[in-house]
């Protein structure tokens, strides 16, 4: 069976979204930039992410962008938006994000999950932009 490598791209073109060239000069640099800046102990969303930088940018692709990701790109400090590690199928051992995420100081829930409006950090130059009245984004989950 030979593989379409534009499969995956057609597939997110038929749902909506914006198709996004993750290997075009400094697309990644630019998912990269912020990332770096994230301190210890705070964390962002791949949708945070993907609503600073704009146009040709979902939560997918900054996902797919931190997969490529070195130790000194702060990957560890990307989460989903319900405050959990998506790693778990990717990296051995599956707990390794939250682990060192713990040792930066963040915890985390009985479910996996960290506490958004605590440890969520904004680029100073975008806290006006991220702003959601002070509340904390809702579960998925219903609880």
């Amino acid at each position: 069976m030979t593989r379409d490598p534009n499969r995956r791209a057609r597939k997110t073109q038929a749902q909506g979204e914006p198709t996004a060239d993750v290997n075009a000069p400094g697309y990644r640099e630019r998912v990269f930039d912020i990332v770096r800046r994230i301190p210890a102990g705070r964390v962002m969303t791949y949708g945070q992410l993907a609503e600073i930088l704009g146009e040709g940018y979902t939560a997918r692709t900054v996902g797919f962008v931190m997969h490529a990701a070195g130790d000194e790109d702060h990957w560890q400090r990307v989460i989903n938006a319900q405050g959990s590690c998506s790693t778990g199928r990717v990296l051995l051992p599956p707990d390794k994000q939250q682990r060192m995420l713990e040792a930066e100081g963040i915890a985390f829930d009985a479910k996996g999950r960290c506490d958004l409006a605590r440890y969520r950090w904004t680029p100073e130059e975008y806290a006006g932009a991220d702003e959601s009245g002070g509340e904390a984004q809702p579960s998925l989950f219903g609880d």
